[in-house]
């Protein structure tokens, strides 16, 4: 039985996911990525959870209207934002739904599929 989600042509639907980076839509990225629903950008400048700034979330900040939920995939293991981060970003309307990466890759297929504005933000999956 197939099981993948039904989406729409034109919608980005994450493929795979690696130590290496990530999958796309057919496409490969061998860095941190945003995936909306209709695009897929490199994360510039963030290579790992620790060096995360407010800096870090200005794609999303200018995009904070157009989205109802926003995914953060920390790499192998779930990591929290410092509060201080977080309530900087909250203060923008920038609610942010940590897991990690696996999970937000299938957490954002599930909700691209259902038609949701999503945006997923994948850090590398480096345990």
């Amino acid at each position: 039985m197939d099981v993948t989600p039904l989406v729409r042509e034109g919608l980005q639907i994450i493929q795979a996911y690696t130590e290496d980076g990530f999958k796309v839509t057919g496409q490969s990225y061998n860095s941190a990525v945003i995936v909306f629903p209709d695009e897929t950008v490199s994360w510039d400048g963030v290579s790992d959870f620790s060096n995360l700034t407010e800096e870090s979330f200005s794609n999303l900040i200018d995009r904070v209207g157009e989205l109802d939920v926003v995914l953060l995939g920390t790499g192998a293991k779930i990591q929290f934002l410092p509060p201080k981060l977080q309530n900087a970003l909250q203060a923008k309307g920038l609610f942010i739904d940590v897991m990690d990466t696996g999970a937000a890759c299938r957490t954002f297929n599930v909700l691209v599929a259902e038609g949701r504005r999503v945006a997923a933000m994948l850090l590398e999956y480096q345990e």
